[in-house]
């Protein structure tokens, strides 16, 4: 999960503070050459910069509009509201009317059928009922599984995992395992519930010397012991692992958010091995395997939906039609032949279903299952029971400041259930 900034924040700067990235690539760079020019108002060197930063990363909906920007400041309002148009059309909205900077667009003859179209993609989608609630508004919550009749949510805030229902009740708690944010969790299949943790700067009880260490645990929820703690070495950069998925009894993959690495974690032998080097990826969220167990499904945040070889580990792009987007996925599932996808990286934020082609390198249709709730503060990951999808509708993530701290007052965990 990465959090988002508010709409009115200048937008330019929205999307070159979406990513905390670490390693430096060519669409970083171009993005800083189009950070300069703005700032010294040369509008033609950003417009040259937007268009190098939209070749980096092709369909990326941040490029795309950034390049809108830029087209608007270089005086082609035309040009720019046709980028903003196929972005429309691709579900996605930043906010233009509130932009000072993009006022000029709203000139433009199509601009009228552009801000209607935004208008209905802002419009609720899909009928949610609330499954469970938690009493705690600083909890922010993360990863969830179903246990039999019971859900665990995991809390990023305070480290907590608790099972909801009428009483709330620890299962874990970072003084008795040792771990610290809660990220994605999934149930084993030998028993024993199976999560990722990470040390990052919005737990509350954040220890300096432990900032960018991330692992693997296992709690017996008969006993309460933590049974496996497999932390990776620290490493210069920090390191967050954000979900993982359980490919056999003895394996399990895990992303690395930060770096865009893959790792693979043997029970019997308790090692780690990186089987995707950073970088290859950008970074990486959640992951699902396919109805054969040969390929992963791994979301990339900022460059869409990848399917890997489990053989050779080899990456292909999953690609899709101009309507759908695949970028801003945290959350990833599977349900029959679709994908079940949260995306709170961009706006609206949704739950949607992505229909896989015979070949499974394509997206042959999509649904949208929930969108602009009212319980939404940037959903992020979620469990499949049955034919039904329970997920996190609010997980204040984007509340944070940049101290860290929260607002008062926020609404406690909701857990909305709906149909598949």
């Amino acid at each position: 999960m990465l959090p988002m900034l508010p709409s009115k924040v200048l937008a330019l700067f929205l999307i070159f503070l979406v990513s905390n990235q670490s390693l430096a690539d060519s669409y970083a760079d171009a993005r800083d050459a189009m950070v300069v020019a703005y700032q010294v108002r040369d509008f033609d060197a950003m417009l040259v910069a937007a268009n190098e930063a939209l070749d980096a990363r092709p369909g990326y909906p941040g490029a795309l509009f950034n390049l809108a920007y830029a087209k608007t400041l270089a005086e082609d309002p035309a040009g720019a509201l046709q980028i903003l148009q196929q972005l429309a059309a691709a579900g996605v909205d930043y906010g233009v009317a509130d932009i000072e900077e993009l006022a000029v667009l709203q000139s433009q003859p199509d601009w009228s059928s552009y801000a209607k179209a935004i208008q209905e993609l802002n419009q609720p989608v899909g009928e949610a009922t609330v499954a469970f609630t938690h009493p705690a508004g600083d909890f922010v919550p993360e990863g969830i599984v179903a246990d039999g009749d019971h859900l665990l949510l995991g809390s990023i805030r305070h480290g907590f995992i608790e099972r909801l229902g009428m009483q709330p009740a620890t299962v874990s708690s970072p003084a008795a395992a040792g771990h610290w944010s809660v990220f994605g969790m999934r149930m084993g299949p030998a028993g024993g519930l199976w999560y990722v943790s990470a040390a990052v700067p919005e737990y509350a009880n954040i220890d300096a010397n432990s900032i960018g260490l991330t692992g693997l645990f296992r709690v017996d929820l008969k006993t309460g012991e933590t049974t496996v703690r497999a932390v990776l070495p620290k490493q210069d950069a920090a390191m967050v692992l954000g979900d993982l998925v359980f490919a056999d009894d003895n394996t399990i993959y895990a992303t690395e958010s930060l770096t865009g690495a893959l790792y693979r974690y043997t029970l019997d032998d308790g090692e780690f091995t990186q089987v995707i080097a950073p970088g290859t990826l950008r970074s990486m969220q959640g992951l699902v395997l396919d109805g054969s167990g040969k390929y992963l499904y791994v979301a990339d945040y900022v460059g869409g939906l990848f399917r890997v070889q489990l053989d050779d580990y080899s990456v292909q792009r999953v690609h899709s039609d101009a309507k759908t987007s695949l970028f801003g996925i945290d959350g990833l599932y599977r349900y029959g032949n679709e994908l079940i996808a949260i995306q709170n990286g961009i706006r609206p934020n949704r739950v949607a279903a992505f229909a896989l082609s015979e070949d499974g390198l394509a997206i042959s249709g999509s649904r949208i299952l929930a969108s602009n709730l009212v319980e939404f503060d940037e959903p992020t990951l979620g469990t499949i029971v049955d034919d039904e999808f329970l997920f996190v509708a609010n997980s204040h993530w984007g509340r944070f400041d940049r101290e860290g701290n929260l607002p008062e007052a926020l609404i406690g965990p909701i857990v909305l259930r709906i149909k598949l």
